[in-house]
């Protein structure tokens, strides 16, 4: 600030005012004004040398981290370091939180109807050499069917959107409703772009309360358990299809208590049957 000070007095001399009334219109005293300019950078050569040795040891450290390693070797002022921290351009911006919106929580009720209400969440495992790898599941809530198991590393927003369009797709139609987390793929605007063009409402759960998303939090269990639990995977491409036969056999084969003890396909049937008799 003195700077810019000086720079804007020394501006105002040139044009003929003098340098006392120059001064008091910047704010800024004469000796100030007549000081010789410095350079910080031979100033302060011992401190941004110490600076720069703390950083080619942690590239990623902060102010606090630097000047408390400096200050385990030599006895400086916080403030210096932190002007000359700051000279250096290092100070990195906050990381600020995003905020969501306030989400009401409601019961969790589900209409006994195919294709009303879905409902998806991610679960994390690693393949037998560690490395980590994600699988998005899709349920129906109402007949208890797993829709879809997407097996990836990663599985960003467009990939979600992309696997309820082929959803859709199969199932000839888009449900009411999906009901799904907080999590950051899920709150993004390409799924929500995708929820209003085709007329779905996507109930997110209050943060911190997995048991509003029931349904497929009590699936989650099931294929953790019998699934990823029961298994040494070598691949991803193995995974995948032993997913895809897992899921067929939990459709078709396995009872479901809930279900009066029969599989979520045979009971969709039922219900698809019974809708048709009703309507004619």
């Amino acid at each position: 600030m003195t700077e810019e000070k000086r720079d804007c007095a020394a501006f105002l001399v040139e044009f003929g005012l003098s340098v006392l009334k120059a001064c008091l219109f910047c704010n800024i005293s004469r000796s100030s004004f007549y000081r010789a300019k410095k350079d910080w950078r031979k100033a302060d050569s011992a401190v941004i040398d110490q600076i720069n040795a703390v950083l080619r040891k942690a590239p990623h450290a902060g102010f606090w981290k630097i000047f408390r390693r400096i200050r385990r070797k030599v006895v400086i002022n916080h403030k210096r370091v932190y002007r000359v921290y700051l000279a250096m351009n290092l100070n990195k911006p906050r990381r600020v939180k995003r905020v969501l919106p306030k989400r009401m929580s409601v019961p969790l009720e589900v209409t006994e109807k195919p294709n009303d209400q879905w409902a998806l969440d991610f679960v994390h495992d690693s393949l037998y050499c560690g490395k980590r790898f994600r699988t998005l599941n899709v349920i129906d809530e109402g007949t208890r069917e797993c829709l879809a198991i997407e097996v990836d590393t990663s599985l960003p927003a467009l990939r979600v959107v992309r696997v309820l369009e082929q959803l859709k797709e199969e199932r000839g139609t888009a449900p009411r409703q999906i009901r799904l987390d907080n999590g950051p793929e899920l709150i993004s605007s390409a799924l929500a772009d995708w929820a209003e063009e085709n007329g779905v409402e996507l109930a997110f759960i209050p943060p911190g309360k997995p048991q509003k998303n029931g349904y497929v939090e009590r699936f989650n269990g099931s294929f953790r358990r019998e699934f990823l639990d029961a298994y040494l995977f070598e691949s991803l491409t193995q995974v995948r299809e032993m997913a895809w036969h897992w899921r067929l056999d939990y459709n078709d084969e396995r009872p479901h208590e809930s279900l009066g003890d029969l599989p979520p396909t045979v009971y969709r049937q039922m219900l698809e049957n019974s809708s048709y008799e009703v309507s004619h």
